[in-house]
C-alpha cells in the first residue's frame, strides 16, 4: 500500500470526525460499533495512520451517511495514495514531501503554477534538470542525481495521460533569462517550452520585467484542482528543505486569487511565447 499524503490523512480525519459528531456518537461508540479498538478511530481522526477505503466504508455506514456527495468526498480522501504508483520505485532517493507531491499532482486535474525561479519540472528538458540538479545538490553522487532526474522527466506523463492534466504556467522573466547549463541548454529548453504551449492542455504566461512588484515574488507556489470536488483543492510551497501544504479553503481561495491577479500582469499567451522564442533565439 503506498503511502497516503499527510494534508490528505488530516483532511480526511477532519472529516469522518466531523460526519462522527453529526451522527452524535463518541470516539469508543463509534469504534465498538466498527469492532475496533478505540485507538484506530482516534489515529484515523488525527490523520496519524492512513486508513483504507473499506474501513472508510465501514464508518460511513456506523455514522449512517446517506449523502452520495460526502460519501464521494470521503472516498476519494482514501482512494488516494492507496494505489502504488511509480514513484515507489524511488523511495530511497526520493523524500517524504516529494513523494507526497508527485501523489497529488498524478490525481490532480488542473494545476496553476506560479514560478518565479526555475522552469516547472513539468515542462523542464533532461539536460536543464541535470543541470540544475547538479547545481542545487552538488553534494549528491551520479546514482542519485541521475535518479531524481529521471523521476522529474517521467512526472512528465501527466501531461500526456488520458486526461491529461490541465497545466497553466505563469513564468517570471526571471526564470527565461536565468542561464542554467549554459546558452545552449538554456536555449533548448525555452525552444521547448514554447512547443509545450502548443498542447490543447498547457497555457505558458510571461511576467515580464516590466509588470514591476507583484504578488508573485513573494514565493513560488502551485495549486492543486482535482476531479469533480472542489474541497480538495491544495496549494503546494516549496522550501529549500521542504514542502508546505495548505488546503484550509480560505487560504486555497486566497492562493487562487493571487494567481488569477498575476495572469491580468502577465503577458498574454501569444505574446508570452513569442518572448521565450526572442529569447531562446538572442541566446543561440
Amino acid at each position: 500500500m503506498e503511502r497516503m499524503p499527510a494534508v490528505r490523512r488530516r483532511r480526511l480525519g477532519e472529516e469522518l470526525r466531523r460526519l462522527r459528531d453529526l451522527a452524535g456518537l463518541t470516539s469508543g461508540e463509534a469504534a465498538r460499533l466498527a469492532g475496533w479498538h478505540q485507538s484506530k478511530v482516534s489515529r484515523i481522526e488525527t490523520g496519524r495512520s492512513s486508513v483504507s477505503a473499506e474501513d472508510v466504508t465501514v464508518l460511513l455506514d456506523v455514522y449512517a451517511v446517506r449523502d452520495e456527495d460526502t460519501r464521494e468526498l470521503a472516498d476519494t480522501l482514501a482512494g488516494q495514495g492507496h494505489q502504488r504508483g511509480w514513484w515507489h520505485d524511488f523511495r530511497d532517493v526520493l523524500p517524504v514531501e516529494y513523494r507526497d507531491f508527485i501523489s497529488l499532482e498524478t490525481g490532480a486535474r488542473r494545476a496553476r503554477s506560479m514560478e518565479n525561479n526555475v522552469v516547472p519540472g513539468l515542462l523542464q528538458t533532461r539536460a536543464y534538470a541535470k543541470a540544475l540538479t547538479g547545481d542545487v545538490m552538488p553534494e549528491l553522487g551520479p546514482r542519485e542525481a541521475d535518479a531524481l532526474v529521471d523521476v522529474r522527466i517521467a512526472r512528465q506523463a501527466v501531461l500526456r495521460q488520458d486526461p491529461p492534466l490541465e497545466l497553466w504556467a505563469v513564468l517570471d522573466e526571471a526564470v527565461l533569462r536565468r542561464g542554467v547549463g549554459g546558452p545552449e541548454v538554456m536555449a533548448a529548453q525555452l525552444r521547448a517550452l514554447a512547443g509545450a504551449a502548443e498542447l490543447p492542455n498547457v497555457r505558458l504566461q510571461v511576467l515580464p520585467f516590466a509588470a514591476g512588484g507583484h504578488i508573485g515574488v513573494t514565493g513560488s507556489f502551485v495549486v492543486f484542482s482535482f476531479p469533480r470536488i472542489a474541497d480538495l483543492d491544495v496549494v503546494v510551497i516549496d522550501h529549500l528543505t521542504s514542502s508546505l501544504y495548505v488546503d484550509r479553503k480560505e487560504d486555497v481561495a486566497a492562493y487562487g486569487a493571487a494567481f488569477a491577479r498575476l495572469c491580468k500582469f502577465a503577458l498574454p499567451d501569444d505574446e508570452s511565447v513569442a518572448l521565450i522564442g526572442k529569447i531562446a533565439d538572442d541566446m543561440s
